[in-house]
């Protein structure tokens, strides 16, 4: 029996070298070692590189999950045992089953059996940090190749995905790099930036899925695969630190499960006990790093309101060699640093090394936890479909300050003979009875679903929130005849989305308001700034109609398909000599774009007609232009009798869109989203305004988030190379937006007859130009000199503000009388008593009211009255300032109109 023990043990390692012996190694195919110095492969490489080595390994099975926004394929290798990839289809279908937790606790076990955990790798997101991607082809082959017993025992027990997230950035980022002869001059300076449109913000951009790059992986994730764990790549780790990774600080979000912060807690053991095992020291995480588990909309965040485990590591080294800087405070162990890392010169492979490291950690833990990973997402999806079918109350720190609200009132109330100690004198907690007051309040339960009426006046809109949550692998129903809810009636077409799914956490968390808890450093210190945004609800970005469902309910709706995105419904063009397009609509100003182009005439009412507002489109001709409208758009011109009283003609703009040496990604989110609505444009950069002659050019210039120095800087942007240093084609980006020599310049655009726009901090354009307008979040110093308010008396990252809108004026024409705003620590001004009699007015402004639906503000009272948004004649032209981000990362649909209508002589 040894002797034939021995002969199979043999036998298995010269198959199994045989099977590796074939592969190419990465110095054979790119010349040098993954790791090397001063060396980065391109994306053309890396995906010939994955092409041979899928050819040479039965271990590995290369596909493509689709098209960058440059046109590239997005490649995804799965890589596994020979044997699993005969039965992959039913592994997925285990996994996508087990996900959305449709069936009995015995069924499930009986799938958990049958399965094979899913984990997903993936590198190159950011593409100025290189050692993901990279570390993705060192993971390749080592999986590809290695016959050690530990390789083996993955492959045999995981399916793996290994996935390239920004293939064009890795292209862009490595061929600059390596455009220089002398190794030791260069630089990852790129001028464009590194996804075609929104560079960095290639990772805030997973529950919208704007980018292409974004809906395929978000397929993959939450349609196709349901990966167990997704680990997310990134750079760079703390100073004085090698790797930032979980568990994470607080807060996390109120509508996780709590397998999700303890399944966490489990990855992050494994992968830091590896680590420590080979005596690699450097791994930070809790509160040694930045990075919590509160928001959502990154690749690793996302997953956790889909019941997944999204792992996030930020880890340091780059081509260019660098050193471990000396920060004595990381020098002394405690939970957050157990093993501290000295000052030392660091190197490219050893970043390689460590990651390569992370996955097998996280591949083992695949193996060792296999079973409990898959059950674990389906006890997950099960308990959220539970939740959906009864009344919930989430337990958001509102409620519990409500608690204590209502016992510090009780205590305040006489008390009656029959009162004890007892009820006021407790010792421990607070009497139950509050708690029931609240969390018992039918007031403050969660909803069981959500309608969209489909005879809201900007349905094209709401259908395009709810592909959003599709592409997200939510449940989506349609009505398939008119029905009625709650004494409510709804047209057929209508759409509704319940609470009682597996995905619930993401459901509530796009339709709900976040609650970000009071989060300082200590009683009264300074606030500690979120991850990203604190508030987002995504249905009040989009500005939908949408009524909540309280109860269970039911009608005549038929599920969709997971994954199958919707279109508004198509109409037929009725019979008319002339047509109204609504103006609430977005999709109109599509439709009016094309009849511009097609050079029909165009005119907008100046009063409301046919149940339509101010401002809704009249047009005579272009009836082909507007059956495609009414087919495709979801425009459905209304025809009229006659052109309403008093609409003026409109014609398209000459537009410019401003842009830098580098790039602006709230810049280039409009970019995208000009495209979308068919406006034509230019981009432009400080080198042309300089140059002066701008009314021969453009009608209206655009300035979208920074590019305008502050009010008391005299230039904006970071040292430009010299011309010599770079190509040609980026000449005209070489030169620096100036108070002396830009603004000038603009002043005199204006005062010819042009427009300009300004968005969040580019309102900084009105101080330059001498407006009567303040800075509203101000106070005075000792010495009577204005300065920010601080933060322990004002406090407001991105959340969801609500203000008072104008929507008599043109630039809002289609709005309503209030509208939700998107607020990343805006600017929000004062005006001078004299504003009006020198043309400045304001158009949106924050009332008496508290204006927070969703995340975090602190010192509301402050923004009392205060102006978010105000136009000025300055000579013939028009300066408009938008403090809110009306245009963020292309999300706030709610607010689109309040650009577009600018973009129309």
């Amino acid at each position: 029996m040894r002797i034939r023990f021995t002969f199979f043990v043999l036998l298995f390692f010269c198959v199994a070298n045989l099977s590796a012996q074939n592969i190419p190694t990465p110095k054979s195919h790119f010349g040098f070692d993954i790791g090397d110095d001063y060396m980065l492969a391109n994306f053309s490489q890396s995906e010939a590189y994955f092409k041979k080595v899928a050819d040479a390994s039965d271990r590995v099975r290369l596909s493509s999950i689709g098209k960058t926004e440059y046109g590239r394929e997005q490649p995804m290798m799965i890589v596994t045992a020979p044997s699993n990839f005969a039965k992959l289809d039913r592994y997925k279908e285990i996994s996508q089953k087990l996900a959305r937790a449709e069936m009995s606790r015995e069924e499930a076990e009986q799938l958990i059996i049958e399965g094979k955990p899913v984990v997903w790798i993936d590198g190159g997101l950011h593409a100025s940090e290189v050692v993901g991607p990279h570390q993705l082809i060192q993971t390749l082959y080592e999986l590809a190749s290695r016959t050690d017993a530990e390789t083996m025992r993955i492959l045999d027990e995981v399916i793996i995905l290994l996935v390239h997230a920004n293939p064009d950035g890795m292209e862009i980022m490595s061929d600059w790099y390596m455009r220089k002869e002398d190794p030791t001059k260069r630089d990852q300076n790129i001028p464009i930036l590194y996804q075609k449109y929104v560079g960095h913000d290639n990772n805030r951009d997973f529950y919208m899925n704007n980018m292409s790059e974004a809906e395929n992986m978000s397929r993959q994730q939450y349609i196709e695969w349901i990966p167990q764990i997704i680990y997310n790549h990134h750079q760079s780790g703390p100073a004085g630190t090698v790797v930032a990774g979980p568990p994470y600080r607080d807060p996390f979000n109120h509508v996780f499960d709590p397998l999700i912060i303890t399944s966490l807690d489990a990855v992050g053991a494994s992968m830091i006990n590896r680590l420590h095992q080979e005596d690699r020291p450097g791994y930070t995480r809790l509160g040694g790093s930045v990075f919590s588990t509160w928001w959502n909309g990154g690749l690793r965040t996302t997953p956790y309101y889909h019941n997944q485990i999204g792992i996030l590591t930020e880890i340091i080294g780059n081509p260019t060699p660098s050193s471990v800087p000396l920060v004595p405070d990381r020098l002394i162990p405690n939970n957050a640093n157990p093993f501290p890392i000295t000052p030392r010169d660091w190197h490219f492979k050893t970043s390689i090394d460590y990651s390569v490291s992370l996955n097998y950690a996280i591949l083992n833990h695949a193996v060792r936890n296999g079973d409990d990973l898959l059950r674990n997402i389906y006890i997950m999806g099960r308990r959220s479909i539970e939740r959906g079918n009864t009344d919930t109350w989430t337990m958001y720190p509102k409620n519990s300050q409500a608690i204590e609200a209502a016992y510090a009132k009780a205590q305040k109330a006489p008390k009656g003979d029959d009162e004890d100690e007892a009820y006021f004198g407790f010792r421990s907690g607070v009497p139950t009875q509050f708690y029931d007051s609240i969390y018992k309040d039918p007031s403050r339960r969660d909803p069981r679903g959500y309608i969209l009426s489909a005879d809201q006046p900007d349905f094209p809109t709401a259908i395009k929130f709810l592909n959003a949550l599709i592409k997200s692998g939510i449940q989506v129903h349609q009505a398939t005849s008119d029905f009625t809810v709650n004494g409510k009636s709804y047209p057929a077409n209508s759409y509704i989305v319940k609470t009682s799914q597996a995905f619930r956490p993401h459901v509530i968390d796009m339709f709900e308001p976040q609650d970000h808890p009071n989060d300082f450093l200590y009683p009264g210190g300074p606030p500690i700034r979120p991850y990203d945004a604190a508030g987002w609800t995504l249905a009040f970005q989009m500005g939908s109609d949408i009524d909540r469902i309280y109860e269970d309910f039911s009608g005549p709706f038929k599920a969709l398909p997971y994954g199958e995105l919707q279109t508004p419904p198509s109409k037929s063009l009725a019979s008319g000599s002339g047509y109204l397009l609504d103006a609430r609509n977005n999709n109109s100003f599509m439709a009016v774009n094309d009849l511009l182009k097609a050079k029909v005439k165009v005119y907008r009412t100046t009063t409301a007609s046919n149940g339509m507002p101010v401002g809704s489109f009249y047009v005579s001709g272009g009836k082909d232009l507007l059956n495609k409208a009414a087919s495709d758009y979801g425009v459905y011109p209304e025809p009229v009798a006659a052109m309403p009283k008093g609409a003026k003609e409109i014609k398209p703009s000459r537009i410019a869109l401003y842009d830098y040496y580098g790039g602006s990604m709230p810049s280039g989110w409009v970019r995208w989203m000009m495209e979308q609505f068919h406006f034509d444009y230019q981009l432009l950069f400080a080198k042309e305004i300089n140059e002066g002659g701008l009314n021969d050019k453009y009608d209206v210039i655009l300035f979208i988030g920074p590019g305008i120095p502050g009010p008391n800087q005299g230039r904006y942007g970071r040292s430009l190379p010299k011309p010599e240093e770079v190509d040609s084609k980026y000449h005209h980006m070489l030169a620096s937006f100036t108070k002396a020599e830009s603004v000038p310049q603009l002043k005199s655009f204006l005062e010819k007859g042009g427009e300009i726009i300004t968005v969040g901090s580019a309102t900084d354009l009105a101080f330059h130009l001498g407006l009567p307008v303040n800075d509203a979040l101000v106070e005075l110093n000792d010495k009577g000199v204005s300065r920010p308010l601080s933060g322990e008396k004002y406090y407001i990252p991105g959340s969801v503000l609500e203000m008072h809108v104008d929507n008599s004026v043109p630039i809002n024409y289609g709005m309503g009388d209030k509208a939700y705003i998107m607020f990343n620590r805006s600017p929000v001004f004062t005006l001078s008593p004299n504003a009006a009699n020198q043309g400045v007015k304001p158009i949106a402004w924050f009332g008496e009211e508290a204006p927070l639906k969703s995340g975090w503000a602190w010192g509301q009272s402050y923004l009392k009255n205060g102006v978010t948004a105000f136009e000025a004649e300055i000579g013939k032209g028009k300066f408009y300032a938008f403090g809110p981000e009306i245009t963020f990362r292309a999300q706030s649909h709610g607010t689109f109109k309040m650009l577009f209508n600018g973009l129309y002589k």
